[in-house]
């Protein structure tokens, strides 16, 4: 057969078929698959199904955006013999109470609570244990008027009793008052609870006990 460029049977046709069979394989979609990173294909159902249960897996593990771990619960201190103590709250939430008492339960310190500083004074004074190690307040107890108690607290324990207190996230206004008022720490109430088991321990230490970590 003749070829010649009248005849499409020619060198230029073959030419032009593999180009066309390149064209087909490696189209527009290939070619932004390769070397854009844009995967055009429909996605399998299985994956969506994977996809899918790995979300609903770390929904369970992480509620609320929580860590997925575990908090390492701190050992209990020894039993104590005698019946006084060195945490004192000011707070009327009842689930907090409810949740420091538990939590004081279990590592074997006595926490206890009180609605105004005569009440602490007249604690204290029974205790005969010199001034506490801890003292918590609920800021959003309107009752213990917290911005005004912490102060006077303050002045007069000096550095020998750490004060903190917890309060919502987003009261920032608050939290700053705090601080200025003698607060040594300010959380939030989730972390607050979080470090609870840990707080109570570190204070609940009788001064003969070695310092807690």
């Amino acid at each position: 057969m003749n070829v010649g460029p009248g005849h499409p049977s020619g060198g230029g046709g073959r030419g032009r078929r593999r180009r066309g069979r390149r064209s087909h394989r490696g189209g527009p979609g290939r070619d932004r698959q390769q070397h854009g990173g844009i995967y055009t294909a429909p996605m399998d159902h299985s994956y969506r199904a994977a996809m899918a249960g790995d979300k609903a897996h770390r929904g369970r593990s992480r509620p609320g955006f929580a860590p997925s771990y575990a908090p390492v619960e701190p050992e209990p201190l020894p039993q104590r013999e005698d019946d006084t103590s060195r945490i004192f709250a000011f707070v009327d939430d009842l689930f907090f109470q409810a949740k420091i008492q538990e939590t004081a339960r279990k590592l074997n310190v006595k926490v206890e609570f009180v609605k105004s500083d005569k009440d602490l004074g007249e604690r204290m004074q029974q205790n005969g244990e010199g001034p506490p190690s801890l003292i918590i307040f609920d800021l959003n107890n309107a009752n213990a008027k917290p911005l005004t108690l912490i102060p006077k607290l303050k002045s007069k324990l000096k550095k020998s009793t750490s004060i903190i207190g917890f309060l919502s996230h987003v009261q920032g206004d608050l939290k700053q008052k705090a601080h200025e008022v003698g607060c040594d720490m300010v959380l939030p109430r989730s972390a607050f609870s979080q470090n609870l088991p840990q707080l109570l321990r570190r204070h609940g230490a009788s001064e003969d006990q070695p310092p807690v970590q």
